[in-house]
């Protein structure tokens, strides 16, 4: 890749608290970290825990140990369970997002939705949302009822890139009239990471390929949020580590690192296991040297 020449105030690593990190996690954290080195930028951690029913106090202490075990720098966020808790939950910032989906409804930008997903899966087996409420006029205030925004499915959006770059496209279908507000009320994770990037300063966005999606998502409810400062963010999505041509998820405990701790690995165990898997060769022992290698 391109020698990085763009400067930037602050980057963030994201993770939700559903199940214990592993080593796709590490990969993308080494890069945000390689990254936010060499352009100056500052890292915040947030993690996002709005998804209630999946929200683990021993995945979010998880978070934490990993990071300090594998020696992964941040510079501002909590520094421990019970500081993340007292003061940077996104419970927290309710009042926020509160507002965000205010003005969406006040600019008649979002509808409601009372379809399951296993309803929209009957029809739909990738979980695209075929536009069933859009036109029903049914009530926001609606008991039970998600709030979904109202997509284009033409509109071309334009992603600032590393090194004033410019990549152009269009929302992909899983993404039309996207849920911005779930049934039980909270934001939804599109609308909360805008607001939560927002509200910290993020201005450099690193995130795994799979979340191209999102960017664009994310992207689109910030043109209705009318929120620029977010728009002229940069963007980066990293490659991801695969297992047998699928991506790394919480539910492959053999990878997370929290079971790997347990058989006795080192920091530079996981990080050559971390590069190994990326097909890169060599010995490699920290985060920096895991960044450098998989950017050059």
């Amino acid at each position: 890749m391109d020698t990085i020449t763009a400067k930037f105030n602050k980057t963030r690593i994201a993770p939700t608290p559903s199940g214990f990190l592993h080593l796709g996690n590490v990969l993308s954290f080494a890069i945000t970290a390689y990254v936010a080195e060499q352009t100056g930028a500052k890292i915040l951690l947030r993690i996002d825990d709005l998804d209630r029913d999946r929200v683990n106090p021993e995945y979010v202490q998880d978070i934490f140990d990993t990071l300090n075990f594998m020696d992964i720098p941040w510079h501002e966020g909590p520094r421990n369970l019970l500081e993340f808790e007292s003061e940077y939950s996104q419970v927290h910032r309710m009042d926020i997002y509160r507002g965000a989906l205010k003005k969406l409804e006040e600019n008649n930008a979002v509808f409601a939705c009372t379809c399951s997903r296993s309803q929209i899966r009957q029809n739909n087996p990738d979980e695209t949302y075929p536009g069933t409420c859009r036109n029903k006029g049914i009530p926001l205030d609606t008991p039970d009822a998600s709030w979904r925004i109202k997509t284009g499915a033409q509109t071309e959006l334009a992603i600032k890139t590393l090194n004033n770059g410019v990549q152009k496209a269009t929302l992909p279908a899983n993404m039309y009239d996207f849920v911005v507000r779930k049934k039980d009320g909270f934001p939804a994770y599109q609308l909360a990471s805008v607001i939560d990037d927002i509200h910290f300063g993020i201005d450099l966005v690193i995130r795994g390929q799979d979340l191209f999606p999102s960017t664009l998502a994310q992207l689109y409810l910030a043109n209705k949020l009318e929120a620029n400062i977010f728009t002229n963010n940069t963007f980066h999505h990293h490659p991801l580590l695969t297992e047998k041509g699928k991506k790394l998820s919480k539910s492959s405990g053999d990878t997370s690192i929290h079971y790997l701790r347990k058989l006795g690995k080192k920091p530079a165990d996981i990080y050559n296991q971390v590069a190994g898997a990326a097909g890169l060769h060599g010995n490699i022992s920290n985060w920096r040297e895991l960044g450098q290698r998989f950017w050059h």
